[in-house]
């Protein structure tokens, strides 16, 4: 065992959300202080649609010692999965496949016609927030609230370019605190009128309770200003993989893994026939939110995935209201085992190489075609260990 596998490896996080989607964090300072706070040493910054903040979280890792990563996030859909009913990573809707992207290059850049496909998915995203807005005005004003929301002050206060419709729960819930001069029995008076005679349940200082809160009676399926998403809102899963390779990156698939029963989606709930499947779609990459999991159950599958080759990577996203730490946890704060902190460090080193050697130019860890040389893997851990020790990859000559 070498001097970085054992209790003393660095800690990683390598799915983070900033608001330049939607986070937990104020601003990307906030979110790389906790993490040099928490000893969190790798950091990936991994947001919906957008790279916006790659500049501000490679320059804020220089200053605290941190090694960062470069990631995106998509929403693509594989029709085939749908016509058979099949949910993937989205439990309630067949076919829905979340990918992200690992790796990308840093300056980022992006030729055509990948760059315009990016842009257009930026843009439905942020349509279908914009057609939620205006229906949430029309209930604002239909039950007599007193006010409605500004969506260009939404824009220039909470966001940094995405919408999200978690945006808008935070404005509402901002918006009704302020008109109801943050009396407490007003508060709850214009919320019972808006959820339809429904009281809020949630303490109001629990910002992130009474949001979701928001998001689940008013903008979610069934709700009074809910907007199903335009069918142009989703690439087929080849196309959003081609444009992370075309950004230098690898296409990862985020497993939801087990939920709090112990259950699973169709596409995941075979641990062989997933990796096999997997394998045939051109993936060489996953990754888990560590907090949705079983401790035990996300070994299992981390562990196996981890032995046929896989690139295995844990993150937090911390893309609700709700503050967590960002040194990693299992479902119910149960710390991360050695051996699931070495998978994931390993993982790490190889995504650190990968995008080390594709910013110079040179072939990462997938060929032209996308495909891995798998046996080789460890070559690129070896050398994502030494850029990660030297925090400084311009230092480093490959």
């Amino acid at each position: 065992m070498s001097k970085k596998e054992g209790p003393g490896l660095p800690d990683v996080n390598a799915h983070l959300h900033t608001p330049y989607s939607f986070s937990a964090f104020r601003n990307v300072d906030e979110a790389l202080h906790l993490a040099q706070v928490e000893g969190v040493k790798v950091v990936g910054i991994n947001d919906f649609y957008t790279t916006q903040g790659y500049g501000e979280w490679a320059e804020g890792c220089q200053k605290r010692g941190l090694y960062p990563l470069f990631g995106i996030e998509f929403i693509s859909l594989n029709e085939a999965d749908q016509l058979e009913g099949l949910r993937v990573n989205d439990p309630a809707n067949p076919g829905r496949t979340y990918l992200s992207g690992k790796g990308l290059t840093f300056p980022f850049r992006l030729e055509e016609p990948y760059a315009s496909q990016l842009a257009s998915l930026q843009q439905e995203a942020n349509r279908q927030v914009e057609k939620m807005c205006e229906k949430l005005n029309e209930l604002l004003i239909d039950r007599q609230i007193g006010f409605v929301l500004d969506l260009e002050e939404i824009r220039k206060k909470l966001t940094h370019g995405s919408l999200r419709e978690r945006h808008l729960a935070r404005a509402l819930r901002m918006k009704i605190y302020e008109h109801s001069g943050n009396e407490e029995s007003q508060i709850n008076a214009q919320f019972s009128i808006l959820f339809g005679d429904k009281r809020l349940q949630s303490a109001l200082q629990d910002d992130a309770g009474v949001e979701n809160e928001i998001r689940a009676y008013l903008l979610k399926a069934g709700g009074a200003a809910f907007v199903p998403e335009d069918p142009a809102a989703f690439l087929p899963m080849e196309s959003v993989c081609r444009i992370i390779r075309a950004a230098g990156g690898i296409p990862t698939y985020p497993f939801l893994a087990d939920d709090p029963k112990g259950g699973y989606t169709d596409f995941e709930g075979d641990l062989e026939k997933v990796a096999e499947k997997l394998t045939e779609r051109g993936f060489h990459s996953v990754e888990f939110i560590t907090t949705r999991n079983d401790l035990q159950l996300l070994e299992k599958y981390a562990s196996y995935l981890h032995e046929q080759g896989f690139v295995v990577t844990f993150g937090s996203e911390h893309n609700t209201p709700k503050m967590e730490p960002i040194r990693l946890f299992a479902r119910g704060g149960v710390p991360l085992s050695e051996r699931l902190r070495e998978i994931n460090y390993k993982g790490a080193c190889v995504i650190a190489a990968h995008q080390h050697l594709v910013a110079q130019g040179l072939q990462g860890y997938l060929d032209d075609k996308g495909e891995a040389d798998r046996s080789r893997r460890d070559e690129y851990i070896s050398l994502g260990m030494r850029l990660v020790e030297i925090g400084e990859t311009e230092k480093l000559t490959t």
